[in-house]
């Protein structure tokens, strides 16, 4: 199927094939029939786009700081990467469109197949034949309303909340400054609500949409002076009682003009894109207020809404991103609303790019721009219930079938599931660089982002179902690199199917979870076959630096004690790893590296772990943590949710036997015996393993060796990152309760 991308990093457009999305849970699958191109918010982000690398970083100094921050802690090299991972990952344009529904995942009550439907969302309602919507994201298409009304259901749901944003009321005059696509439908739902409007623009055309819209007055904004004389006549000498601005301009002048045509203690909604710098004494003066509106309502930016399906009761948020557009589909159903005079333009998607062009350069007169979707034979009714051979059809896509995919003795054959930054930032580039490696095929449930990651590191093909990786017999080595939750699932499936497995840390988010893998391990096994090996991406027990100071301190010959201080800092307040059920939280998805790298130094495992937290709700995720192994060694681990992120990121402290020995950010390392200092690395940038971990685990695989970290070690680092959780609830020294048996 074709979809529209944008990459961010030179700017340019192009319409892609990319595979058909699978069903997921609390999702629909959506044939679009029409979407709408949001012309003033697509603009911006093409025009961004196109700046150069010094430009893109004056349009956002915030990001710049953060590059510098990262650039301090882990180095130029391993910062330009991750820089370069997230400019290149395309971008998919659009968040308003409608269609039809073709296929319905697990916890989806609302839509059955067949159902019309309206659908929202930047990331999910974009310029694709077919897209995967979250069951809020989409609303019934009314009787009487057609697909091309229907897809301006973002823009409706943005108009009817800059409305109540206002807090307007019957007979409420209101002034909206900017009579573009969005404007125009602003005056539309004010008018349907009983309110005098008065628009404000500079272009005649737009003023004259306006008048036949329900405005009562329009003015030239190139006149300021003519603006505030009728303004204020037409509001009998009071002032309006609220501004919208819809305004797509960098200018200060739209909040200045609003401050000034507003009566006392107004209301001014900024829904545009414009320049806020608030003028103090008319403010004052009038104590006025000011708002900014966010899209179409409460619980678009809400993970638990959008993912989870977890509704705002009504009496707490009367309306809500769904119920907004949900209304504006029904004020168009009963004719208060039209969008029929507002489409200047319906293109196929064949044209995408020649529309946005004319976009971009202004070369003709636009106003509403609808693209128009083909019909294709597999996306009626009685296809949704294809065979394997043709679901595989649809959720594959060939990139490269010139990539080698025989079983070579010196090639180990991968297939990764999941694309996401950390895969396209870290672990793909260093796969790239094992020579061990042959790289097969990708599945990532983005089709537009696994198809660009596909064709950058030179995959055979790319799919959105992972059971295509997983029952491809040329994959030799399944790379799991998705989110947490999903681990223990995907590698007991891999094992099942006699697939090799390396999977990012951590091995499971629960005892349930982790029982399943250790099953699923035993029963890979036989009594004249091994189990396929195994690895848990605890990449800094193999970097150079760890590597080094451990052959320094095998020459120790008393106890160790370690120290780990990770200065994390913290995550932001929607992070997925803080979901307790799709991350698991940072401890048992962050602080199991450092329990792996004691393991690791102690040459034991944990047996009691005790553990507090901070009780400042802000830094909340700063853990102090002791563990006592099975050899009678003592580590702690200080890990920091509050740190300055300018600070070195991770330092490792090791004494024993009059000896010491440090890592630095593993950057550089050294080790001070009787008076002497042995000091290794250079400082250019920070190496962690990643490409390390893999090389080692691609040759056990050809040389037929032993997993190179036993199965009861992975265990026991997942089992005491539990009893670390328990200890905190407690607070009370904890057993790594052995539960799990891998013998």
């Amino acid at each position: 199927m074709k979809s529209l991308e944008q990459n961010y990093r030179k700017g340019t457009l192009e319409l892609v094939e990319i595979p058909h999305p699978q069903p997921e849970s609390g999702k629909v699958v959506v044939k679009t029939v029409a979407s709408l191109a949001s012309v003033g918010t697509e603009k911006a982000m093409i025009e961004l786009a196109r700046k150069s690398l010094i430009g893109k970083a004056r349009a956002r100094p915030d990001l710049v700081k953060q590059v510098i921050n990262k650039a301090r802690t882990d180095g130029l090299l391993e910062t330009w990467r991750q820089v370069l991972g997230r400019l290149e990952t395309p971008i998919q344009l659009g968040y308003s469109s409608s269609g039809t529904v073709t296929a319905v995942g697990p916890g989806v009550y609302g839509f059955r197949v067949g159902d019309r439907v309206a659908c929202t969302g930047s990331g999910y309602a974009g310029h694709s034949q077919m897209v995967s919507i979250p069951e809020k994201l989409c609303v019934p298409i009314p009787d009487g309303v057609d697909f091309e009304s229907a897809s301006f259901v973002a823009l409706g749901g943005i108009a009817l909340e800059s409305m109540r944003m206002a807090q307007v009321e019957l007979g409420s005059r209101v002034v909206v400054i900017g009579l573009g696509l969005l404007g125009q439908i602003i005056v539309q739902v004010l008018n349907a609500a009983g309110t005098h409007v008065f628009g404000v623009d500079l272009d005649d055309k737009k003023m004259e949409l306006a008048l036949s819209h329900g405005a009562e007055g329009v003015e030239s904004a190139s006149n300021k002076t003519s603006i505030v004389n009728t303004v204020t006549e037409w509001t009998d000498g009071h002032g309006a009682d609220a501004c919208i601005i819809v305004a797509a301009t960098e200018s200060n002048e739209p909040i200045e003009l609003a401050a000034e045509i507003c009566r006392e203690r107004a209301r001014i909604v900024a829904t545009g894109m414009v320049g806020l710098d608030v003028p103090r004494k008319q403010f004052y003066d009038k104590e006025l207020e000011l708002v900014v509106s966010r899209a179409w309502g409460p619980g678009l930016y809400d993970s638990n809404y959008i993912d989870n399906s977890i509704d705002y009761p009504v009496s707490y948020a009367r309306w809500t991103a769904e119920r907004n557009t949900k209304e504006f589909l029904d004020q168009v159903g009963r004719g208060a609303v039209s969008t029929k005079d507002l489409i200047t333009h319906k293109i196929p998607l064949d044209q995408a790019i020649s529309a946005y062009q004319m976009i971009i350069d202004g070369s003709e007169p636009y106003l509403g721009v609808v693209l128009e979707y083909p019909s294709s034979s597999y996306d009626n009714e009685e296809n949704t219930k294809s065979t394997a051979t043709e679901s595989n059809r649809i959720s594959r896509l060939s990139i490269d079938e010139s990539v080698a995919r025989s079983h070579a003795s010196d090639k180990v054959t991968v297939g990764v599931i999941g694309s996401g930054l950390f895969a396209n930032g870290t672990m793909l580039p260093a796969m790239k660089k094992v020579k061990e490696i042959s790289t097969v095929g990708i599945a990532s449930r983005t089709g537009l982002k696994v198809r660009h990651t596909a064709k950058k590191f030179g995959f055979s093909y790319c799919s959105t179902d992972t059971k295509d990786l997983i029952e491809d017999a040329d994959i030799d080595l399944l790379a799991v690199l998705t989110r947490h939750d999903s681990h223990a699932s995907l590698v007991s499936s891999a094992l099942s199917s006699g697939k090799h497995v390396f999977v990012e840390k951590p091995l499971a988010v629960d005892q349930e979870q982790l029982r399943d893998v250790v099953q699923a391990y035993n029963n890979s096994k036989s009594e004249d076959q091994d189990a396929p090996r195994l690895m848990v991406g605890f990449n800094r027990r193999f970097s150079p630096s760890v590597k080094w100071l451990k052959d320094q301190i095998g020459n120790v010959p008393s106890r160790i004690t370690v120290n780990c201080l990770v200065n994390a800092g913290p995550t932001p307040p929607d992070s997925w790893i803080d979901d307790p059920i799709e991350g698991g939280g940072r401890i048992v998805g962050e602080i199991c590296h450092f329990i792996d790298l004691i393991q690791h130094f102690t040459s034991a495992l944990p047996v009691r772990v005790f553990a507090e937290r901070m009780g400042n709700s802000v830094m909340d995720d700063s853990v102090v943590a002791t563990l006592h192994m099975s050899n009678g060694d003592i580590a702690s681990i200080t890990y920091i949710a509050g740190g300055d992120k300018s600070y070195p990121r991770e330092r490792v402290e090791i004494f024993g036997s009059n000896s010491v020995g440090v890592i630095e950010n593993f950057k550089t390392a050294y080790f001070i015996s009787d008076g002497r200092k042995r000091s290794f690395g250079g400082r250019m940038s920070t190496n962690r393993g990643h490409q390390e971990e893999l090389q080692i685990l691609a040759r056990c695989i050809l040389n037929q060796n032993p997993s190179p970290v036993s199965m009861e070690e992975y265990v026991a680092t997942t089992l005491a990152t539990f009893a670390l959780e328990r200890s905190i609830r407690s607070r009370k020294s904890e057993p790594v309760a052995y539960i799990a048996r891998t013998e």
